[in-house]
């Protein structure tokens, strides 16, 4: 599970990474807004904790444009302001979670792996119009007909239809396709691989968003 820590205060940052790669989770850390969005947009990650006072943008900025991009990620906020303002705006904006700071580490760990269980308890079917995809037996259907996919197709796909209506950004796919295969990839082998999804699935529903990357229909 790779992780993003967006947290200014060096030494705690440092912490919280160390612990946190104890678990077995791989933790990226950024300690500004700006950083941290760039990350997410060069990369893929499993749950962002995200604290609210950083140096350029606050968290709640940095919440607002990760939903643009990717909808599902689960986020949980980590930050010293534990007033009831600061928390409702924090589940206003699709928080998975809000934890105040000073915290137990055994809590926040067993909080984490809490959130994503539900997400993916949540996750078992995903729906773009008569397009379902099934977490849990990785199949995907159109209508009353089964689509066969290879492994990378069944991702790749996945990931477009988790962000339906959104932008997904070429690298961020290519990045996923590193993840499972191991090997070097490149512009042309994601294009092949968007190519051969959109024969399956139908042409018209995977929209390029030419010199930025690609985006699923929602309906």
């Amino acid at each position: 599970m790779r992780l993003l820590l967006v947290e200014d205060n060096l030494a705690t940052a440092s912490a919280l990474r160390f612990l946190l790669e104890h678990e077995g989770f791989e933790v990226a850390v950024a300690p500004t807004a700006a950083s941290a969005l760039d990350q997410f947009l060069e990369h893929l990650y499993d749950l962002v904790l995200l604290d609210v006072n950083l140096p350029d943008k606050d968290g709640y900025y940095v919440a607002t444009e990760i939903r643009k991009q990717m909808k599902d990620v689960p986020i949980i906020f980590l930050t010293a302001r534990d007033d009831e303002e600061s928390i409702i705006k924090a589940f206003n904006l699709n928080a998975d979670d809000y934890v105040a700071k000073p915290f137990r580490n055994r809590e926040l760990v067993s909080r984490i792996k809490a959130v994503l269980r539900r997400r993916g308890a949540a996750a078992d079917k995903i729906e773009c119009g008569d397009l379902i995809l099934n977490e849990k037996t990785n199949t995907v259907a159109k209508g009353d007909k089964d689509i066969v996919l290879s492994a990378l197709e069944y991702k790749i796909l996945r990931l477009l239809m988790l962000n339906a209506g959104c932008i997904v950004r070429r690298e961020r796919l290519i990045d996923e396709i590193w993840d499972f295969a191991g090997n070097v990839v490149n512009d042309n082998t994601l294009t092949v691989y968007i190519k051969r999804i959109r024969e399956k699935i139908g042409d018209n529903s995977i929209k390029t968003i030419k010199g930025v990357g690609y985006k699923m229909e929602s309906k």
